[in-house]
């Protein structure tokens, strides 16, 4: 038997037989000296087998972090490790839930089918606002675990009237009490496309006043709001990234869909996706950008891994692009997608 194993089977030893150390023995000495004899045994033991052995006999002998065990270099408190969770939108089942042959209910239960992390429940689809309607939601998710990673509503702050905005802004709230009663903390919205006649500038300064008021509201209710890169006058990183510093709210993010961003000379879609993950809050996934063209999705995972990105990273299944499947198809392959990188660029 190697000095390790002994030292191992000494510990046990004593664990089981507390009078080896008899200073424990008295509550003054665990006040003053008995932890100290403690320590130092710890640090003998230490001395006696080796961080290496220590890895193979358990970590949780000694007490410490089991992560150690894995990899001592491996900083648990570091802001760039990622932590990838897979979710799964309800969109990607925009027919069936629209057509009636799916529920919310139904979605719930399909998640843990599909052995999802989280779900994002889109709001186009609730039967009620009403409070027991959403609670009863709440409650069979929780009685299935699974978590709900957000929702999403249609609000589009671009909007060149005011009273417009107004109401834009009272959409958002009412979707952030939504949020709440669902018991989850990030709620989607939307830019929106220029009226006529506008400018860029315009559409930018319309969506931070609305964002930036809906941002003190919600951070009432710990609910951060996340502005997708959708259709309009969102789909440029520079315009999403000048969005985040003016309405300078840690309740305001990115729900960056990664095949939205249109490219441009000094920009692909990569250094785009890039430039956001750092401001990103809630991911959207599909494997085709905006023109349809591929995504190369390890290297976007890449992307995420690099930035420390942490949180939800769901599937927007769109049966519509290019060798679209029915989503009882296209939605698994996609998950399953979703989870192998999630599993191989994570720290979970």
């Amino acid at each position: 038997m190697t000095n390790a194993a002994n030292a191992v089977l000494s510990l046990h030893a004593s664990r089981a037989a507390p009078s080896v150390w008899p200073e424990q023995h008295s509550s003054e000495n665990i006040h003053r000296g008995g932890r100290m004899h403690h320590k130092l045994a710890r640090r003998q033991f230490l001395k006696t087998v080796g961080l290496g052995a220590l890895a193979a006999t358990g970590m949780e002998l000694l007490e410490l972090p089991a992560v150690a065990a894995i990899s001592p270099a491996f900083n648990t408190n570091s802001s760039n490790v990622a932590r990838l969770l897979s979710g799964c939108c309800a969109y990607s089942y925009d027919k069936e839930l629209r057509q009636g042959t799916m529920t919310l209910e139904d979605f719930i239960l399909k998640a843990v089918e599909l052995r999802l992390d989280g779900i994002d429940m889109t709001a186009y689809y609730f039967k009620s606002t009403d409070p027991k309607y959403l609670h009863g939601l709440r409650h069979l998710a929780y009685k299935h675990a699974v978590p709900f990673s957000g929702s999403a509503c249609r609000a589009s702050m671009v909007q060149a009237d005011a009273k417009k905005r107004a109401d834009c802004l009272k959409e958002i709230k009412k979707w952030v009490d939504v949020t709440e009663q669902l018991g989850a903390s990030h709620l989607r919205i939307f830019a929106g496309k220029l009226p006529p006649d506008a400018t860029l500038q315009q559409g930018i300064g319309w969506t931070v006043e609305t964002m930036k008021a809906g941002c003190d509201y919600s951070a009432q209710k710990g609910i951060t709001l996340g502005l997708e890169d959708h259709v309009g006058v969102s789909q440029s990183a520079d315009v999403c990234l000048e969005i985040m510093q003016r309405v300078n709210s840690p309740y305001a993010g990115i729900n960056l869909d990664i095949t939205n961003y249109i490219p441009t000379a000094s920009q692909d879609a990569y250094a785009q996706i890039a430039a956001c993950v750092p401001y990103a809050t809630h991911i959207h996934i599909r494997d085709h950008f905006y023109d349809h063209t591929p995504v190369d999705m390890d290297r976007v995972w890449q992307l995420f891994a690099k930035a420390g990105y942490k949180g939800y990273v769901s599937a927007e299944y769109e049966r519509s692009l290019p060798g679209g499947d029915a989503a009882a198809v296209g939605v698994p392959k996609l998950v399953a997608e979703i989870q192998t990188l999630c599993r191989k660029y994570s720290s979970v």
